[in-house]
């Protein structure tokens, strides 16, 4: 099995699911990816996917396909994507590795690049599975 970009949780995966089926025929996934706004610096970006775009990171669990803009994979690689609904908001939540800080309202954030040799150096040193 290769290496995948994000992961997602139980709880993403059903709501990305149920966006999917209430947004007709068309629609075949999410499109995650990140933008540079907000008083931290950068937003997360989910826009519905009708068309894939060869060149994304796809990633599926459970039926529902999440595809990862190529401009945003370094800023994302090891990011686990959640969905959270609380009484004041509901929403897809990501925590990420990458993130060096957050704005107070926790809709912007600062991110740095991976690290490639750190997370090679990881995978080598974790056990092979059979």
């Amino acid at each position: 099995m290769g290496f995948a970009v994000m992961s997602m949780t139980d709880g993403a995966a059903a709501r990305v699911k149920a966006i999917v089926e209430s947004s007709g025929p068309e629609a075949k996934g999410v499109r995650v990816g990140i933008k540079k706004g907000g008083c931290a610096g950068m937003e997360y970006t989910i826009d519905l996917v009708t068309e894939p775009n060869a060149k994304d990171d796809l990633i599926e669990r459970d039926g529902a396909r999440v595809w990862v803009e190529p401009s945003a994979v370094l800023y994302l690689l090891g990011t686990e994507m959640g969905f959270e609904q609380t009484t004041l908001r509901s929403g897809f939540t990501f925590t990420n590795p990458n993130q060096t800080s957050a704005c107070g309202c926790g809709e912007s954030v600062e991110l740095k690049p991976a690290d490639l040799a750190a997370l090679a150096a990881q995978r080598q040193s974790e056990p092979a599975h059979s």
